[in-house]
């Protein structure tokens, strides 16, 4: 399953985390203090953090920013608390972590947190990956740092695993295209062939997506 580290000083909240996540599969590493965490980031690599806000060296939302400014931010992190204020659960959010949980954190809120928060970095991991792999093997090295990569960028960023299906659906496909566009320098022809779709079925598909055509065209 996945590696999951957990970072709280209080050792009971710590063995009832960790004998959950245990029973559901995962690999779980405990970390009592911001420097334990430190260690455990860089030694397993986690999957997903659980992240406490309030510990006596360094809190919980000091250590989120720590490593979003050293790049370390990586992985899905899950704050969680007993007495933040919404400012704080906020603030943690705007920093990069995926989600916060009040405790007493109950079993099913638990689960559900940590599902979308693996499901959402592995979406992830799997649409960088895929178009870091296009982005090397079509486009020129000439193009690279140009609106095109920026392109590439905004598709990177642009899904929400929390709305309905057929939005998420429709913001997937909006992306896809919005990418060969960028890449086909705004051909229709070129892209119809490349996605498999009749050019006036690409057409309206891209109309009904809401793709700004003249953009594509611009960035060509």
């Amino acid at each position: 399953m996945a590696n999951i580290l957990v970072v709280d000083d209080e050792l009971g909240i710590r063995d009832l985390l960790s004998e959950i996540l245990f029973d559901e599969g995962h690999q779980v590493e405990l970390a009592e203090n911001a420097a334990r965490a430190r260690e455990a980031r860089l030694r397993m690599r986690p999957d997903l953090v659980l992240l406490d806000i309030w510990m006596p060296d360094t809190d919980g939302v000091s250590l989120l920013k720590e490593w979003a400014t050293a790049g370390l931010l990586n992985m899905p992190v899950i704050m969680m608390s007993g007495h933040a204020t919404i400012d704080t659960a906020v603030e943690a959010v705007k920093i990069g972590a995926q989600a916060f949980l009040e405790k007493p954190i109950t079993l099913q809120k638990l689960l559900k947190a940590v599902e979308q928060g693996l499901a959402r970095d592995q979406v992830k991991q799997a649409v960088s990956s895929l178009l870091a792999t296009q982005a090397a093997s079509v486009m020129p090295s000439s193009l690279m740092g140009s609106d095109i990569a920026s392109v590439v960028l905004e598709v990177q960023q642009s899904f929400d695993l929390d709305r309905p299906l057929r939005e998420a659906r429709d913001a997937f496909e909006k992306a896809y295209f919005e990418f060969h566009l960028a890449h086909e320098a705004g051909s229709m022809t070129k892209v119809a062939e490349k996605t498999g779709l009749e050019r006036t079925h690409l057409y309206r598909k891209l109309k009904q997506l809401g793709v700004d055509l003249s953009r594509s065209k611009r960035n060509g």
